[in-house]
């Protein structure tokens, strides 16, 4: 009979538990209570405390030393679960392997930002908001964990760093981290492949997440206080792939929606327009563009405008971003049924001035938002459409009558984001006339006369090759009796854009290259947000 059999007979007989190591979340062990000394001897793993026992994993439990050593070092009573011997050495050996990752982190936090051991300075603590979380972070705790000041290294980083999402990425081989900053990712680390799980399960944590679950993604939310006057909150959403699982943290700054409409880049008739729209007690407007183009800045900002003692606004987000005092805000959640759809039907019912939406997707939230607005509300909300003319094709596509599309929208922002230049170190751009023209360039943007610039390939200390922040690029289209009466005539995407130019509202590639004629940014990325003027 095998020590195995025997310990398992031996076990049966003093009807002890026994448990398959396979089938255990190693994510929960008591960390503090394993120590190196304990790794070494290999014999015993504490698995669970409850109260003053400690449940710990032995192969022989006949081993009478090994348990009385770990008692007296745990100070608990402990209590043997019976494992396979060669599942217990291949989980100690697992952990050893981690605790040495762990120990390399040093130089990963050294070029995230500075030495782990040294993280306080100049920093304030990272810390939950002291009614969502018990648990205070610090970056320069000596006593933490390595896991948990590396995971609070990258977040100050990332948050000194203009950056909008990082994300915790494993594979085969390699585990790395990226930061996406000024629109663009770029990787920041690669720790130990092995620290792939406590990362996510760190996260996760920080997240009130289920760290057992793994199978399906998970979404929550972390919120971090920077310094007194400053918070930070964090989208959170895991994701299993084929080498773990994927945690991607989307940074989202409160103080990015207060700043008003003049930081958000509008030329100055376009803002006209706007606030014309915002005044209006009445009418939709809308705001388009892909994913992580700037809608929820802008929605955000126009809130905060129209947040008064004397109006009543109502939102339905999925999810809430950023939470606005005095604004009532709520989490759509189709799996109970609480739809795009259903909240603004109870909005409706709840006496309301201005209703924002985050998003028309299908044809019941238009109608019901329609309505809303062709009956004495404001009401604001964003597609996925690429211009302000295929906004309105959209709409009628998804359903809306021609007429009461034509009289319930007042605005239309179709907007992108492109990288500013480095005031520090861009560098003069010479074209012809001719060249510009190409472009797209008319004669009002070639005769101001301006000096172009470009970015400095390598960039300088103060920026990110050539580029630092980013800045709106905005079509902005009121629907004016001409482009109403186009619309009901079944007008195209073509012909509703032909028209808008004709009135005077710039599309994205004119309101781009003026931002390069005013020196804000490059044609190199103009030509990125929206194409070349010549199909080159």
């Amino acid at each position: 009979m095998d020590t195995f059999n025997q310990s398992h007979t031996a076990m049966a007989a003093r009807r002890l538990p026994m448990l398959d190591l396979d089938a255990f979340d190693l994510d929960v062990l008591p960390e503090p209570l394993i120590d190196e000394g304990i790794l070494r001897r290999g014999v015993a793993l504490p698995l669970r405390q409850r109260g003053n026992r400690l449940f710990a994993a032995v192969a022989d439990p006949s081993d009478l030393e090994a348990l009385d050593d770990l008692q007296q070092s745990a100070g608990l009573v402990v209590e043997p679960v019976l494992v396979e011997a060669d599942k217990l050495k291949a989980v100690i050996e697992a952990l050893r392997q981690s605790r040495r990752a762990e120990g390399r982190l040093e130089g990963f936090g050294a070029a995230l930002g500075g030495s782990l051991e040294n993280l306080g300075s100049g920093v304030l603590a990272v810390e939950p908001e002291a009614d969502e979380a018990d648990e205070t972070l610090d970056a320069s705790g000596a006593n933490d964990a390595p896991i948990v000041r590396f995971v609070n290294q990258v977040l100050l980083d990332a948050a000194d760093g203009g950056v909008s999402d990082i994300h915790f990425e494993p594979f085969e081989t390699a585990y790395r981290i990226r930061f996406r900053t000024d629109g663009l990712l770029a990787e920041v680390a690669k720790p130990p492949r092995s620290l792939g799980r406590r990362l996510a399960a760190r996260l996760k944590v920080m997240a009130e997440l289920d760290i057992a679950e793994r199978r399906v993604p998970q979404d929550g939310r972390i919120k971090i206080r920077l310094s007194k006057s400053r918070t930070l909150d964090l989208r959170v959403n895991t994701l299993p792939t084929l080498w773990g699982e994927k945690v991607v943290l989307r940074i989202l700054d409160p103080a990015s929606a207060s700043l008003g409409l003049d930081a958000l880049g509008f030329e100055a008739d376009q803002k006209a327009l706007f606030t014309d729209a915002l005044e209006r007690p009445e009418g939709m407007i809308l705001v388009t563009g892909p994913t992580g183009s700037g809608k929820t800045v802008t929605l955000y900002t126009a809130l905060n405008r129209l947040n008064t003692p004397e109006r009543n606004i109502a939102t339905a987000e999925d999810p809430v971003e950023i939470n606005l005092a005095g604004i009532n805000q709520v989490n759509v959640n189709p799996k109970v049924g609480l739809d795009f759809a259903v909240a603004l039907r109870a909005f409706l019912r709840q006496d309301p001035d201005v209703l924002m939406v985050g998003e028309i997707r299908d044809l019941t939230t238009a109608e019901i938002a329609v309505k809303a607005a062709q009956t004495g509300h404001l009401v604001l909300s964003t597609l996925h459409t690429n211009s302000a003319a295929e906004t309105l094709t959209r709409m009628r596509n998804i359903g809306i009558a021609a007429f009461n599309l034509a009289t319930s929208v007042r605005l239309i922002i179709a907007q992108r984001l492109a990288r500013r230049l480095c005031e520090d170190c861009k560098m003069p751009f010479a074209a012809t006339a001719d060249a510009l023209l190409r472009q797209g360039f008319g004669p009002e943007l070639i005769n101001r006369g301006g000096q172009l610039f470009q970015a400095r390939q390598e960039g300088c200390p103060a920026c990110r090759k050539g580029y630092k922040g980013r800045i709106g690029i905005y079509e902005v289209v009121r629907v004016t009796p001409s482009i109403a009466s186009l619309v009901m005539a079944g007008g195209s995407s073509l012909q509703l854009a032909e028209e808008a130019r004709r009135q005077g509202f710039m599309d994205l590639r004119t309101a781009c290259l003026a931002k390069v004629a005013e020196g804000c940014t490059s044609l190199v990325e103009a030509n990125r947000i929206t194409g070349t003027g010549d199909g080159g």
